[in-house]
């Protein structure tokens, strides 16, 4: 799926290994990506891409009717009872990305929704087998349109496409696309709500650009290394 999107496999293989620890399985939260004693949940980030409630909530609410046709073609071969489970689905995204446009397109308001019983049945999508995918996927494909739109030609690394993922990515674009000479100088904290920085150990410990961007670098080198990162790797289209 990341694949017939467009994404490269050393974006993919190195945002997993970043996000989830390089060896986290699909339902792996912030916080336990790593088997500690003392290990609990930080945040309400899931999955292989770790989105947040509100990322789920967004992505429904802006992508929800192309999930319905990925969705529907993939049931299209399908008959029986395959199909009906299929189309059950499909009528309860319908109904979710009904639900997500109900508020304002905005992030307050996605994130209010998040906290509700419906905005959690949303993110608790991110667990589905097919459903999930087209989420983790998405996120990552409008940053890479994103970037396109602001004049991007080139690829973005994977470490770059990372800074967009942590700082949304206006804010993670504005990071990347600074002069070389500026990015030791300024801060991160200039590209986080004060607790997201606060909450977000890469930025927080590397308070100037260039040491972010190396950190996220240094982590990904390392983690692609585990057995979930190089299963992933394997298992990505030749």
């Amino acid at each position: 799926m990341a694949a017939a999107a467009g994404l490269s496999k050393d974006q993919i293989v190195r945002v997993y290994a970043f996000e989830s620890g390089g060896n986290g399985k699909y339902d792996v939260q912030a916080g336990l990506e790593y088997p500690r004693p003392d290990a609990r949940a930080i945040s309400t980030a899931l999955g292989y891409n770790q989105l947040l409630c509100t990322n789920s909530v967004g992505l429904m609410a802006e992508n929800g009717d192309q999930f319905v046709r990925a969705l529907t073609a993939k049931g299209a071969p399908l008959s029986g009872a395959a199909r009906a489970r299929l189309n059950e689905k499909i009528k309860v995204v319908q109904r979710m990305a009904e639900v997500a446009r109900s508020v304002p397109n905005t992030w307050a308001a996605h994130e209010k929704l998040a906290q509700t019983p419906q905005g959690l049945g949303i993110h608790a999508t991110v667990l589905d087998i097919e459903i999930g995918p087209l989420l983790q996927t998405q996120k990552l494909l409008d940053s890479v349109i994103f970037a396109r739109r602001r004049g991007v030609a080139r690829p973005l690394t994977a470490a770059e496409l990372e800074m967009m993922n942590l700082a949304g990515d206006g804010n993670g674009l504005d990071m990347i696309m600074m002069p070389a000479a500026m990015r030791g100088e300024v801060p991160t904290s200039n590209f986080f709500q004060r607790a997201g920085y606060e909450l977000n150990p890469v930025a927080n410990r590397n308070a100037v650009v260039d040491k972010m961007l190396a950190s996220v670098s240094t982590k990904m080198d390392r983690e692609i290394n585990l057995q979930g990162a190089r299963d992933m790797a394997e298992a990505y289209p030749k």
